[in-house]
């Protein structure tokens, strides 16, 4: 009897157990977000959000909780290959490079030329749709970089239909989230999204379509490839490392994924328009550039000014005034609420001339 009741209690502790375990390994629910119809109509936005999680209130709650970022000192930094002294220049030599084939670059005018069903303005509300997905999942910002450089690309070589477009959309988010996250999402988790408006073989299909498309090319080099250290070099003049210049870039950055004119230049040359439209931002009496960025980047205030007066409209909602998720996120308080600082509605022809070496 004494061998029966310890047998009994060994099955009930393992049973218990396996309860504890299933219960830590259960995935947690996500908020639905839908596209909705995609319009035509510039003045109207589909809302993308339905809240039809009962819970997506406290998923909220955790997002607004989470840690601010650093900026980072000095040590980390040399602790960092990519950011090493020694081999920096040859890195970014070759990013430079690399941003210059023609293979990785999308056609600056698919919809004119190639797209018969897809406008600008369904392009800027799937990129508006992705940016709220993005934050959703706790996405890398690269992850979302890669993301809308695959849907270009696509669509610079493939006539897609309007019904399709939000499915490219997730299916380019989950190719860039295996590059670059450490815990993916799973497919399900992007249909789920959509409120299951794909299966999971759709989402496949697509995700497989879009891999032969780019080759299996995945690695391109992004505006966030080149902003990280052109916004170090833009703080060498600061007392103090500076949040909402960094933050600022961060806005500026992500506005210009919602831009279609922004596609025709370089990844390079938004990263440094963004960093001179930051720092004429912040301090708009003093010229935002100097020779030390110009030598960094590879570019005067001349090369600049059509990509910044681009961006500049951004900011002011001059342009893409009915995309807000990019707006909404920044004015968080964890990234210093910069979608919120004023800027001046124009910027000095001067500010444009190429710098003089004194």
């Amino acid at each position: 009897m004494a061998d029966q009741e310890n047998k009994r209690v060994t099955r009930m502790a393992k049973k218990r157990a396996m309860e504890a375990i299933e219960s830590q390994l259960k995935p947690a629910k996500k908020t639905r977000v839908v596209l909705g119809e995609i319009t035509n109509n510039p003045s109207v936005r589909s809302d993308p959000v339905k809240t039809q999680n009962p819970k997506s209130k406290k998923v909220k709650k955790t997002v607004k909780t989470q840690k601010p970022i650093l900026v980072e000192d000095d040590d980390v930094a040399a602790s960092d290959p990519q950011m090493c002294e020694t081999y920096v220049a040859d890195i970014y030599s070759y990013l430079h490079n690399m941003e210059r084939e023609v293979k990785r670059r999308p056609m600056g005018d698919y919809i004119e030329k190639v797209q018969k069903d897809v406008s600008v303005n369904m392009r800027g509300v799937l990129v508006d749709w992705l940016v709220e997905v993005a934050e959703e999942y706790k996405l890398l910002p690269d992850t979302l970089y890669l993301t809308v450089s695959y849907i270009d690309k696509y669509l610079s070589m493939n006539v897609l239909n309007r019904q399709r477009l939000q499915l490219l959309g997730v299916s380019s988010m989950l190719i860039a989230a295996k590059y670059e996250e450490i815990s993916p999402p799973h497919t399900e988790d992007f249909c789920y999204i959509t409120d299951n408006t794909y299966t999971k073989q759709e989402v496949v299909k697509m995700e497989a379509d879009v891999l032969k498309s780019l080759k299996f090319e995945m690695g391109n080099p992004t505006v966030k490839s080149f902003l990280r250290r052109f916004t170090k070099v833009a703080q060498e003049d600061y007392e103090a490392p500076n949040l909402h210049l960094e933050f600022l870039g961060y806005y500026l950055a992500e506005l210009s994924l919602l831009e279609y004119g922004c596609i025709k230049f370089l990844p390079s040359m938004v990263a440094a328009s963004v960093t001179f439209l930051s720092r004429f931002t912040l301090k708009p009496n003093a010229h935002p550039w100097n020779l030390a960025l110009e030598k960094l980047c590879g570019y005067k205030p001349s090369d600049l000014k059509e990509c910044v007066q681009v961006l500049h409209d951004l900011q002011l909602s001059r342009r893409a005034a009915n995309l807000v998720a990019v707006r909404e996120k920044y004015r968080q308080h964890k990234f210093k609420c910069v979608s919120e600082l004023a800027s001046p509605s124009a910027i000095p022809a001067l500010y444009f001339d190429d710098v003089q070496e004194v």
